[in-house]
C-alpha cells in the first residue's frame, strides 16, 4: 500500500504539471492586456512599457513560463547579483532559507509564490487563504447534507421497493440532478428568504461572519449556511440516494447476505454489519469526486447568496481580468482534487477488503 501511495503521489504531481502547463498557456493566449487594464485609459506608452517590464509580459513565452514554474516551486533558483533581472530574488513576496548560496545565484526552499493581483496589489495566496475556508465549510457542510439524507433515503427506497416512497424519491432525484445549481439557488433564495422569511427567519444574502447594525462588531451567523449548503447539495444528494439504491439492492442478492439471513442473524444486523458496509463503496467513490466539485461548482451560488468564498472572488477576478487571482484559484482546486482521489483510493481499500492494490 505504501509504494501504491507513492506512485499515486508521483502522479499526481505529474497531473499538476500538467495543470499548471495548462493554465499558463490558456491565459497567455487570451486578447486581453494586464498592463493596458493595469493602467487605465490615462496611461501613456511609456507607462504601458514599464508595467509590461515590471510584470515580465515582454519577454518570450518560454521564459515567462519558466518564470512562473519557479515562483511556484519550493525549491527555486535565483539571482542575487541583479535586482533588474526577472530572476532575482525578491524577499517580500515570501520567507525563504538559502540552501546553496553562489555569488551571482543561490538555490533557496521558500513557499510557492502565487504572484500578486494586478488590482489591489496583495499576495493570491492572501486572498485565496481568506476565502478558501468559506469555500471549503460550505462544500463540506452541503457533502454532508448529501450523505446524510441520501443514504438514508436510498436504503429505504431499496427496502421498500417499488412502493409510493420509492416512487416518489425517484421522482425528486431525477428532479434534483436535471435543476442547475444556479437555477435552485434564485429558487431556494426566492422561496425560503423572501416568501416564508417570516417563518424561516433566513436571508437571502450573508455570509459566515455578519456585522452588527448598531455595534458594528462582527459575529459568527451559521443561519446564513443552511441556503447555500442545501442548494449545492440537492445534485449530489440525488445522485447519492441512487447510487445507495442500486448498491443496496445488489448486496441484498450477493450470496454473503444469503448466508447471514440462513444463520438467523436479523434483519437490521444484516443490513448495517454485511449489507450496507460493502454497498457504500460506489457512493463514497462518486462523494469524493462530487467534493472537489462543490469547491470548483460554487462559483453561482455563493455569488447568488453574496457567501464571500472563492465564488465571489473568481467572479470580481473575471470582471476586472486578474488573472494572477484566476490561476491561483485553480491551482487551488486542482490541488484539492489530486489530494482527494488519493484519499478516495486509501478509502476504498479499506470499505472493500476484496480491493488489493500491487505496486
Amino acid at each position: 500500500m505504501f509504494r501504491y501511495i507513492v506512485k499515486r503521489f508521483l502522479y499526481g504531481l505529474l497531473v499538476m504539471f500538467g495543470v499548471i502547463t495548462l493554465v499558463f498557456v490558456l491565459f497567455s493566449v487570451l486578447p486581453s492586456d494586464p498592463a493596458r487594464l493595469i493602467m487605465g485609459q490615462r496611461g501613456d506608452l511609456q507607462t504601458e512599457q514599464a508595467i509590461r517590464q515590471e510584470l515580465g509580459l515582454d519577454r518570450p513565452w518560454i521564459e515567462q513560463y519558466l518564470a512562473y514554474l519557479n515562483d511556484l516551486s519550493p525549491l527555486s533558483w535565483y539571482r542575487t547579483d541583479n535586482p533588474s533581472s526577472f530572476w532575482y530574488l525578491n524577499s517580500r513576496d515570501y520567507q525563504y532559507f538559502t540552501i546553496i548560496e553562489g555569488q551571482t545565484s543561490s538555490l533557496v526552499l521558500k513557499k510557492p509564490f502565487l504572484r500578486r493581483s494586478y488590482q489591489s496589489k496583495r499576495q493570491v495566496s492572501e486572498i485565496l487563504t481568506e476565502a478558501f475556508p468559506q469555500t471549503a465549510l460550505l462544500a463540506i457542510v452541503a457533502i454532508f447534507f448529501a450523505m446524510t439524507v441520501g443514504i438514508a433515503i436510498g436504503v429505504c427506497c431499496a427496502v421498500y421497493k417499488n412502493t409510493w416512497f420509492d416512487k416518489v424519491a425517484l421522482f425528486f432525484s431525477v428532479l434534483g440532478m436535471s435543476a442547475p445549481s444556479f437555477f435552485a439557488a434564485i429558487l431556494f433564495s426566492w422561496v425560503f428568504a423572501f416568501l416564508l422569511s417570516d417563518y424561516t427567519g433566513l436571508s437571502m444574502f450573508g455570509s459566515l461572519y455578519s456585522v452588527d447594525n448598531y455595534s458594528g462588531e462582527r459575529f459568527l451567523d451559521l443561519k446564513n449556511l443552511i441556503l447555500p449548503a442545501v442548494t449545492l447539495g440537492i445534485r449530489p444528494l440525488a445522485l447519492v440516494v441512487e447510487l445507495t439504491k442500486n448498491s443496496v439492492l445488489e448486496s441484498l442478492a450477493c450470496d454473503y447476505t444469503r448466508t447471514a439471513r440462513a444463520k438467523g442473524l436479523p434483519p437490521r444486523l444484516i443490513l448495517i454489519r454485511h449489507t450496507l458496509k460493502n454497498a457504500l463503496n460506489p457512493v463514497f467513490t462518486a462523494i469524493s469526486g462530487w467534493l472537489a466539485s462543490l469547491l470548483a461548482g460554487a462559483v453561482f451560488v455563493e455569488y447568488i447568496f453574496d457567501w464571500k468564498g472563492m465564488g465571489v472572488v473568481i467572479v470580481e477576478a473575471l470582471n476586472c481580468y486578474d488573472f494572477p487571482v484566476l490561476m491561483g484559484a485553480l491551482l487551488y482546486v486542482s490541488i484539492i482534487l489530486v489530494i482527494i482521489n488519493i484519499l478516495n483510493d486509501i478509502l476504498y481499500a479499506w470499505l472493500d477488503p476484496r480491493v488489493k492494490y500491487r505496486a
